[in-house]
Parts: structure tokens; C-alpha cells; sequence
């Protein structure tokens, strides 16, 4: 039994595993002009990995493309020019949307594309090389896999708790802002009318039709 509990967890693990957005494969089509980019939700102190190559479907050689990475707050993280293949690495000092931008750096009938290697915390990490650093393989290898994803899944349900609970106060904010001015218009609108009614009375008065 306790057995069967064992597997039951590590299956669930990897389940939850399964559904984080650990790595993501990406092909871009790139226009003959113009900027297209990607961007992905990263929490803070998360270490980001990413591979990318021009693929040409046309003979001769691929069209060189300019890169350009940004943090949420518009910090430049990776910039690069007249390139063809490349990679960029970082780990993010802030939370919320990092953006990548890539362009051709001149004309190219039919655009281009490019393949994007996107991977994030565990799936950035070199495995390799921490089996080799602290002498673990096999099934010690896939417990520390398995260990560092329950660390990322527990990260990950914290910050989307914090971030539930900032929408909540904005929500709540928000809905008392609304009902103030609500009140506040409704105020406005009486006294309004009541300005009307009396300006109306003294008009007829003054005509003496009442």
C-alpha cells in the first residue's frame, strides 16, 4: 500500500508537471516588414532560456533578423542584430509580461520564420551538469527533477495567489470608486433638478402665472 501511495504522488506530480509552462516550442513567421513578438507571464527569480533560428525555405542563405528582449518595466535584457541563429539567457528580477521582439533586418520577399526554443526554471536548468557536479544519475537524478518541480508548482500556486489577491483589492477598489461616483452623480442630478424647479417657479411667478 504505502507502495501504490508512492506512485499514486509521483504520477500526480507528473501530471502537474505536465501542465506548467515549463518549455514551449515556438514558430514565428516574420513579415517582409513590420515587428512581431511573443511574450510569456514570468514570475520574479526565475531563470529563462531561450534558443532561436532563421529558417529559409528558399535556396541560398537564411535572412539575417534583429532580436530585442524587454522585462515589464522596459529594461533592455538581450539586443542583438544581423543574426541568423542565437540564444539569450536571464534571470528575471521582476514579475509580470517579458517581451521578445524580432524583425528582419532587411527586405525579404515572403518573410521568414523562425524557430523559438522557449524554456523557463526547471526546464532551463542543466541537468547534465548538476549529474555531473554532485556524481547522481538514474532514479536520484529523476528524484531531484521531481523535487525541483514540486518547488516550481508550489512558486507558482504562491504567485498566483498573490496575484488573486491583487486583482481582489483592485476589484474592490475599483467597485467602491464606482459607487462613490455613482452617488456622486445621482447628488449632482438632484440637486440639478431642484436648482430647475426653483428657477421654473420664480420664472412664473415673476410672469405671474401662479
Amino acid at each position: 500500500m504505502p507502495t501504490d501511495n508512492i506512485l499514486r504522488a509521483l504520477v500526480f506530480l507528473l501530471c502537474c508537471v505536465g501542465l506548467l509552462p515549463f518549455s514551449r516550442a515556438i514558430w514565428l513567421n516574420l513579415p517582409s516588414s513590420g515587428t512581431k513578438c511573443v511574450s510569456e507571464e514570468i514570475q520574479s527569480n526565475v531563470v529563462v532560456l531561450c534558443d532561436y533560428t532563421v529558417i529559409s525555405e528558399e535556396r541560398g542563405p537564411a535572412p539575417q533578423i534583429s532580436v530585442k528582449v524587454t522585462s515589464p518595466y522596459g529594461n533592455n535584457l538581450h539586443h542583438t542584430q544581423n543574426v541568423t541563429t542565437g540564444q539569450f539567457a536571464f534571470t528575471t528580477t521582476e514579475s509580470g509580461n517579458y517581451l521578445a521582439c524580432l524583425w528582419l533586418d532587411s527586405y525579404h520577399q515572403g518573410g521568414a520564420s523562425v524557430n523559438i526554443d522557449w524554456r523557463i526554471g526547471i526546464a532551463a536548468r542543466d541537468w547534465d551538469s548538476v549529474a555531473k557536479k554532485e556524481k547522481i544519475e538514474g532514479v536520484e537524478l529523476e528524484l531531484r527533477k521531481l523535487e525541483g518541480a514540486v518547488e516550481a508548482i508550489h512558486e507558482n500556486l504562491l504567485y498566483l495567489k498573490n496575484r488573486e489577491a491583487e486583482m481582489r483589492t483592485v476589484s474592490e477598489t475599483t467597485n467602491a470608486r464606482v459607487a462613490w461616483f455613482s452617488i456622486m452623480s445621482l447628488g449632482i442630478c438632484v440637486g440639478a433638478s431642484v436648482v430647475q424647479l426653483w428657477h421654473l417657479k420664480r420664472y412664473f411667478q415673476k410672469k405671474k402665472l401662479i
